[in-house]
């Protein structure tokens, strides 16, 4: 009797023939059902895994782990000098170096996993293979990888995340650079995968309807903090806070995030609550700015704390905080807020579409009007029990119905399983109208 499943486990060497050589390489250890055709996907762009930090390999991390179908085998790209093969969540990760420093590097580096994704599908022409191309910044790089790889079969599908070219940290001349890495992308791939129905709807809007595009929200965990009272009370200590006496600002900290405003409206309202602010603002020009701009340093509400790299004290930060502020206006769905309807109680967005489609009845929302984030603050202060615990209850609840991890990652696997059995682009339909 034929035993049910058959192992398939072969080396497949990159840049190379044997395996000892300086190119990385990747083991498909898999196993295969009798007569099913695996889908290798390999996922291309973020950082790699383990996730250190970062909602592209945060995403990378759950659709790894979460893994549920046989018929399916991950390849995950990870930016490291050390150009090794290993195993994580049992995906198989491989290593490629970041040719050089800063932003062109990154952007050689993709094109470098590119080329040894094509390697993998030339010497394995009978493998379905997929690649899931995360982020805009290959570019125009991408053209003729793409042709290859679709005359090897293999189909593309890419996430163009939020709106980088608009980011106020860019020049005119950059920002037209990424906006044509971003026309690169979506024109050269077969499917474009949004985790925004705002992203969506303006990459149809902006390329048409012969660019085919599905909406697949970004996730959060929904569990509460598992972080030891010891831990929080050493860290509530040293900055002197206690449960509910502060507002929480966390995210990168650039100026489309709007902190000028955020801290001159926290300056002009009345809280007495402290504003705590988790953010990495070592060597970075726009602090001394933003600080010459405002005289922030001359109000003891206003603390920069630096970061929080463990992720159990950070969620148990948010539980305890009184309110979450929310300036992010560049960009798709942003994890930082998805985290937030997940933790805390209060949660005050400034009021651009992509934060009102994730927080609807699950939050406040303030415009950049002078004085209308002071008076919300005041609001804020006032909330009665109820009404704080009917805020949270409506903004968890859309974390544990529309952004659940385990959901997100079962479409995903649908979509890849989907993806390979028709032509290209022959079974997208653009989704932000439904």
């Amino acid at each position: 009797m034929m035993a049910p499943l058959e192992e398939f486990c072969k080396p497949r060497h990159f840049g190379g023939t044997e395996p000892d050589q300086a190119a990385p390489f990747l083991y498909a250890c898999v196993v295969r059902p009798i007569g099913g055709s695996m889908i290798h996907v390999f996922i291309v762009g973020s950082k790699g895994i383990p996730a250190q930090y970062g909602g592209f390999e945060t995403f990378v991390e759950n659709l790894t782990a979460r893994k549920t179908s046989a018929d399916l085998f991950y390849h995950v790209s990870c930016m490291n000098n050390e150009e090794k093969h290993f195993s994580y969540n049992g995906a198989d990760c491989f290593n490629v170096r970041v040719p050089m420093p800063g932003a062109p590097g990154r952007i050689f580096h993709v094109g470098r996993v590119l080329s040894e994704v094509e390697t993998w599908c030339r010497a394995n022409p009978e493998e379905t293979c997929i690649v899931y191309i995360l982020g805009c910044r290959i570019g125009p790089l991408l053209i003729p990888h793409a042709r290859r790889l679709h005359r090897m079969g293999a189909k593309i599908f890419c996430n163009p995340d939020g709106l980088e070219w608009k980011r106020d940290k860019w020049n005119a001349l950059e920002k037209r650079f990424l906006h044509y890495c971003e026309r690169c992308l979506v024109k050269n791939s077969d499917l474009s995968v949004c985790d925004s129905k705002n992203i969506e709807r303006y990459i149809v809007d902006t390329y048409g309807n012969a660019v085919k595009t599905t909406y697949i929200a970004y996730g959060a965990d929904a569990e509460p903090s598992h972080c030891s009272d010891e831990k929080r009370n050493e860290w509530f200590g040293r900055f002197g806070l206690q449960k509910d006496s502060y507002y929480l600002i966390i995210g990168r900290f650039v100026p489309e995030n709007n902190y000028e405003t955020m801290i001159r409206e926290y300056m002009a309202s009345k809280t007495e609550r402290t504003l705590v602010i988790i953010t990495n603002v070592e060597q970075n020009a726009f602090y001394e700015q933003l600080k010459n701009a405002t005289h922030f340093d001359e109000d003891p509400r206003i603390r920069f704390v630096g970061t929080v790299y463990d992720a159990e004290l950070l969620k148990r930060i948010r539980e305890e905080a009184h309110g979450y502020l929310h300036g992010h206006e560049v960009g798709g769905t942003n994890p930082s807020l998805l985290e937030a309807l997940a933790s805390t109680k209060v949660n005050l967005l400034l009021n651009v579409g992509f934060n009102r489609e994730v927080g609807e009845d699950g939050a406040l929302y303030w415009s950049k009007e002078p004085g209308s984030l002071a008076e919300l603050l005041s609001v804020a202060d006032g909330l009665t029990g109820e009404q704080i615990e009917s805020l949270h209850r409506e903004g968890r609840e859309r974390i544990l119905r529309y952004y659940n991890w385990k959901d997100i990652c079962l479409r995903y696997e649908a979509l890849f399983l989907d993806g390979q059995k028709q032509e290209s682009g022959a079974v997208y339909e653009n989704s932000y109208a439904n």
